[in-house]
């Protein structure tokens, strides 16, 4: 019985390559324009909040999806926001 052997493959367009490796690497987030990043006031007394829910929720999901920790996150974030 002879042993397995595993599979290689040549490559021979390689700017076709390149080409799919930098895309790979690429990273395209949507932010939606109606959403809002301050709330709403709350009409009652003491510090107002300074982020909405929705907000909350697109840090959190970005930090348990790219797994950073929160302080990463808010700076990763942050710079998403200035760029847009």
């Amino acid at each position: 019985m002879s042993s397995w052997a595993p599979t290689r493959y040549k490559t021979t367009n390689w700017s076709s390559y390149n080409d799919s490796l930098r895309q790979r690497g690429s990273l395209a987030i949507w932010f939606d324009p109606e959403m809002t990043w301050a709330p709403p006031p709350t009409g009652r007394r003491g510090r107002q909040c300074k982020f909405s829910d929705a907000a909350i929720q697109t840090c959190l999901t970005m930090k348990v999806l790219f797994g950073m920790p929160l302080i990463q996150t808010t700076g990763f974030v942050q710079s998403l926001l200035q760029m847009v």
